[in-house]
């Protein structure tokens, strides 16, 4: 079972509803993350809350300091946008692999998890979304069987997911997210390398823009 498949754990929430309030500001930059309050609020032992401080330190949202532990880190969207362009060229780069490489049953199974997802655009259920999201990306992945791009993808993907997962709480994303996977689908189907890897990178591309101007306005 992949990472992104995994049912998700105590500190998976812990790290969830910590993301939620630093992009929100409520968790302001420079502000220390105690293991023992964090425990204490949450209702559980400081080994999930430790775990998922160090998930937050990974995708940068935390940095460690001497002397001062774990601290919020200040939103460095310039950086999360260079980001996104690497991870733009790369996930594109695996959606073209994808269509030239992926078998009929391969196919089918994306073309499955992408009808999956139309009841939860449907009912706005972001978090079931989001779990589908990673499934269908990690599926192209493994269809461009290239062992070295999926290891770069799924870093960079686990980097990123913050901002990956909060950015389809703006309006109406999780449809234009549905469609853009709709445009991937039917390149790879149709075994269609350019449109393949234009889709995607478009698809990526838009994330950036709709999780620069979330934050923005929730600032």
């Amino acid at each position: 079972m992949s990472d992104q498949n995994k049912p998700a754990t105590r500190a998976d929430e812990i790290r969830q509803a910590l993301e939620k309030e630093i992009f929100q500001g409520r968790l302001r930059p420079g502000t220390r993350l105690d293991e023992e309050s964090l425990a204490t609020r949450f209702g559980l032992s400081r080994t999930p809350v430790r775990e998922a401080i160090l998930q937050l330190v990974y995708s940068g949202l935390v940095v460690k300091k001497p002397r001062q532990g774990a601290v919020v880190a200040p939103l460095d969207l310039h950086r999360m946008v260079q980001m996104f362009e690497v991870m733009s060229e790369v996930e594109g780069l695996c959606a073209r692999y994808a269509a030239r490489r992926m078998s009929p049953e391969e196919k089918a199974a994306l073309a499955d998890l992408h009808a999956g997802a139309a009841a939860l655009v449907e009912g706005r259920d972001l978090d079931e979304y989001y779990a589908i999201n990673r499934a269908f990306h990690d599926a192209i992945y493994d269809g461009s069987h290239n062992e070295v791009l999926k290891e770069m993808a799924r870093g960079l993907f686990a980097r990123l997911a913050p901002y990956r997962r909060y950015q389809l709480n703006h309006p109406s994303r999780i449809t234009g997210s549905f469609g853009e996977h709709g445009e991937v689908v039917a390149a790879i189907e149709a075994s269609d390398p350019e449109r393949a890897q234009n889709a995607m990178r478009k698809h990526v591309t838009i994330q950036a823009d709709i999780f620069a101007e979330f934050v923005s306005i929730m600032a």
